[in-house]
């Protein structure tokens, strides 16, 4: 694509500086390639490892578009009314792993699944078919795991102690007795499935918060990532009845979910799904993330005191000019070089002019075929020419020149 089309993308892309985009570009070197067309005309194209990372996140999410619709049917199955505006879906979009355009193609193609509505408040996803298969919760599979593993270990074990219900706590949160007591009851209280009818649920029991925890745990189960925000789970109080105060609700059950103040926003995370800040079971669409923030990361100059080639010399010592450039280069009059009427079919023209000069290469130091060492002091270059004169004899002379005397 042409420098002078991604102009037009500028709203779509989420710019709002007018910054130009060829040192947007050059800033991922890893990423992005430029290539000169022409006098006036640079195009930019994917580097062969972001091109390869792309096809892979094609595949991967073509071949989990089952996996999609069944997190999709979960979360129908978990509300009310068994149906969710799609404009909230959409805040869980990133985090359940679903396309961009959902909307027209996932929805619409599994008819005897669920299907779209109109409402008073908008679109809504319907859900048409019950499964009793799917209402079964991550919790009551890990707590099936846990019970068949104690089976067996009571199977290899003679004489084995009794085992206490204790309380695990997280490394590093420490709970008054008050606290601690609190939770160990809360835990006590048998299992409501957020699969479950729980309209005749009165809000601020007991009952009801044990239900609002396990549905915010499924939810969770169902991310990527296992976490999501606070502010997306406060969009679904009307469909599963939360409460008010539900980043107050999650802090207070600390065994089951982290609630993290960093960022604008606060975040939530799943602890079980969690050993040691690391997930326990990655998401194939979390590896080719952390692929594509691999490549991201890669600078486009390297930094001071890491081990470069003479040829990377220059543009090192260029850093400070390109880096200001690339950080928060603004618009500039040399930078509207050509004249506004080759532009006036466009109609963005104020906003999205770009600059094809390549003000921001490194400059060549090396036109003769000889590297240029910048910064080198007086004394190395005494002590290179007295190594030249290694094999010559030193004749001791006067100030005047003329030869001292020896004894």
């Amino acid at each position: 694509m042409s420098l002078r089309e991604l102009g037009r993308y500028r709203r779509d892309l989420g710019l709002q500086k007018k910054r130009r985009f060829i040192a947007l570009l050059k800033k991922f070197p890893a990423v992005f390639e430029i290539v000169e067309e022409g006098v006036y005309s640079l195009q930019f194209k994917l580097t062969p490892e972001a091109e390869r990372l792309y096809f892979e996140e094609l595949k991967v999410r073509n071949e989990m578009e089952d996996l999609l619709v069944v997190k999709l049917r979960k979360l129908l199955m978990m509300s009310l009314d068994k149906r969710i505006l799609l404009e909230k879906i959409a805040h869980l979009r990133n985090d359940l792993g679903l396309p961009l355009e959902f909307r027209d193609t996932i929805c619409h193609r599994y008819p005897q699944f669920f299907k779209v509505v109109a409402t008073a408040r908008g679109l809504a996803l319907e859900l048409t078919h019950w499964d009793p298969e799917l209402a079964v919760t991550a919790a009551e599979l890990s707590e099936e795991e846990n019970r068949v593993r104690e089976i067996e270990e009571k199977d290899l074990i003679i004489d084995r102690p009794l085992k206490f219900n204790r309380l695990k706590l997280p490394k590093g949160l420490n709970l008054s007795k008050g606290e601690m007591r609190r939770i160990c009851l809360f835990r006590d209280i048998p299992y409501i499935s957020p699969y479950s009818d729980f309209s005749g649920l009165r809000s601020g029991t007991i009952e009801k918060e044990k239900h609002a925890c396990a549905v915010v745990h499924e939810m969770l189960s169902l991310t990527v990532e296992k976490r999501t925000l606070v502010d997306h789970l406060t969009h679904f109080r009307e469909e599963f009845r939360f409460s008010q105060q539900v980043r107050g609700m999650l802090i207070r059950h600390p065994d089951m979910f982290y609630v993290s103040l960093k960022g604008d926003r606060d975040s939530v995370f799943l602890r079980e799904a969690y050993r040691d800040s690391q997930l326990i079971d990655k998401d194939r669409l979390l590896i080719i993330k952390e692929k594509l923030r691999s490549i991201i990361s890669v600078p486009r100059f390297p930094r001071r005191g890491a081990p470069r080639s003479e040829a990377d010399g220059a543009e090192g010592n260029d850093e400070a000019k390109g880096g200001t450039l690339e950080e928060g280069e603004e618009w500039s009059d040399a930078d509207n070089f050509m004249s506004d009427d080759e532009f006036d079919n466009d109609e963005d023209d104020d906003e999205d002019d770009w600059s094809d000069e390549d003000d921001d290469t490194p400059p060549d130091f090396d036109e003769d075929g000889k590297t240029l060492n910048i910064g080198v002091s007086k004394p190395v270059k005494d002590e290179d020419n007295s190594r030249q004169n290694d094999g010559k004899v030193l004749v001791p002379v006067l100030p005047d020149g003329r030869p001292r005397e020896r004894w």
